[in-house]
């Protein structure tokens, strides 16, 4: 049939893609519901866009799996004696010209289409079946660049082979936005690469470096390459300052506030005003004694809330385990080291259940949060639990689901963390909270009637040095007896002074 065949395929998709069209518009041949036609409308269109995401899907994967084909064909048919770089540069010229793309994205496209076709199986089915979208099939190209062959297929065999038992209410990885796939593939990714984080940190730490590019209307892009702890330091201070500078007052939105005050830091002005563009602040350029440390590595500056979650083991130096930093991620244990032992005002004793890595519950029966059960739903959910949003905990609200009035219980299992965006939402439009059970995260229910789940965290048992497991631990009872007490604990502990650091 060849070409033929081709033809006809896609003139039948074509003509399937007209009826959609009408149907999207009410133009069908029938109305989707006789009984309430708008309704049935705003309903039917959900059903073409959940149809329409899986079929781009589908055809992304075609996609890839053509370029490779006709990439592995050119080759074939190359001249003898053709240069390689010059065979790859002719076929990213050919799809660069027919799908119109650039140079680099025509690169891109061919590197990422190779590496699935060639490499990720698993990924490549659930591309071409609808269940991950192209962005998805991305992040996981991205995330397995760097390591071996097993590496990246336990990687993509961990999200996506669906014979590997996985909890109840963990997260169909099609079912959150492709940028929230990554930090789990990241996360996953730093506690079983083969190569030590401390040894990948090191490295990457000689590369730090801050970065200028001009932009349109005057304006300029300014970043810069940091260990994570200093970057999300120098964010979360910038955020708490800015916050307390809103007010009747001050018009400017808090996107505005933190540019200008981050300039004006920058500039040598006052670290406590954020000065408007065009004005001139001469303000002596003090070295804040409270401002973002100096020195590569350097947190002595760091005087915002910095959250961390740390393995005692690896705390203790036994294991080389990963903790995790608020609103980014895993870090080297040395570096949550270092902020144990510098800044440290208080520790949060969280227990964990050494299963799974779960804070465990804690609950209580008055209205008002104590401030430990604030900080347990913080390390629970890391965000706001909407669907899709990316909020972090310093930025959002501890609320009820079930309201207090309404017989709701002030229990981690009743209590989210939402964005002041998504708790208007819930109070002001049809959209419901839904509350955490023992085998599903917490959830939301939209107006029409469908129900989306909240992103599920991804815990993991903390690594036991081999020469510290005691062969009678078999439960976790027996781990509870082995725990030493708050003050046991605190004796192993440098002393400590200004940031909040979590010890599971």
């Amino acid at each position: 049939m060849g070409k033929a065949a081709v033809a006809k395929a896609f003139e039948d998709i074509n003509a399937a893609v007209a009826v959609l069209r009408a149907e999207a518009v009410g133009c069908g041949s029938e109305p989707f519901s006789a009984a309430d036609p708008l309704a049935g409308l705003a309903d039917g269109c959900l059903d073409i866009l959940a149809g329409v995401r899986e079929v781009e899907a589908g055809f992304a994967g075609l996609k890839a799996r053509a370029a490779v084909t006709y990439a592995d064909t050119a080759h074939a048919l190359a001249a003898p004696g053709m240069p390689v770089q010059a065979q790859e540069m002719a076929i990213a010229a050919e799809i660069g010209a027919l799908l119109a793309l650039g140079s680099r994205a025509a690169g891109a496209f061919m590197a990422a289409s190779h590496s699935l076709v060639k490499e990720l199986p698993l990924t490549l089915s659930a591309l071409q079946s609808g269940t991950i979208s192209w962005q998805h099939a991305v992040v996981m190209v991205d995330e397995t660049a760097t390591l071996d062959l097993a590496g990246a297929a336990a990687l993509e065999t961990h999200f996506l082979d669906q014979t590997v038992p996985r909890p109840p209410a963990a997260a169909v990885i099609g079912e959150i936005p492709a940028y929230r796939f990554k930090a789990k593939a990241r996360t996953w990714r730093e506690r079983h690469h083969a190569e030590s984080i401390e040894k990948r940190h090191t490295k990457s730490v000689a590369d730090r470096r801050v970065e200028y590019r001009p932009d349109q209307d005057g304006m300029a892009w300014l970043s810069a390459y940091l260990p994570a702890h200093q970057a999300t330091a120098i964010w979360s201070r910038l955020t708490a300052t800015v916050r307390k500078s809103q007010g009747p007052e001050e018009n400017r939105t808090l996107t505005q506030l933190r540019a200008d005050l981050y300039a004006g830091w920058l500039l040598g002005g006052n670290a406590a005003t954020a000065t408007r563009p065009g004005t001139s602040d001469t303000g002596a350029a003090t070295g804040d004694a409270t401002g973002p440390g100096t020195g590569a590595g350097n947190s002595s500056g760091i005087g915002a809330q910095v959250l961390v979650t740390v393995p005692v083991f690896s705390l203790l130096g036994l294991t080389d385990e990963p903790a995790m930093l608020d609103g980014y991620g895993p870090i080297p244990p040395s570096m949550a080291r270092q902020l144990v032992e510098g800044r440290a005002a208080s520790f949060y004793r969280v227990l964990v259940d050494p299963r799974d890595g779960a804070p465990l519950e804690i609950g209580r029966t008055s209205y008002r949060l104590t401030k430990a059960m604030k900080k347990a739903v913080q390390l629970r959910d890391g965000r706001c639990t909407f669907p899709g949003c990316n909020n972090p905990s310093p930025d959002n609200e501890a609320d009820h689901l079930q309201a207090w009035q309404h017989g709701g219980a002030t229990g981690i299992s009743n209590l989210a963390q939402l964005c002041p965006k998504h708790h208007r939402l819930k109070h002001n439009t049809g959209w419901r909270p839904t509350p955490a059970t023992k085998t599903e995260p917490p959830g939301w229910t939209s107006p029409t009637g469908r129900h989306y789940k909240a992103e599920h965290h991804d815990w993991e048992p903390a690594h036991w040095p081999e020469q510290a497991v005691p062969e009678n631990v078999r439960a976790f009872e027996d781990l509870l007896e082995l725990w030493p007490p708050p003050d046991a604990l605190s004796e192993l502990l440098p002393p400590h002074r200004e940031a909040n650091t979590h010890i599971t």
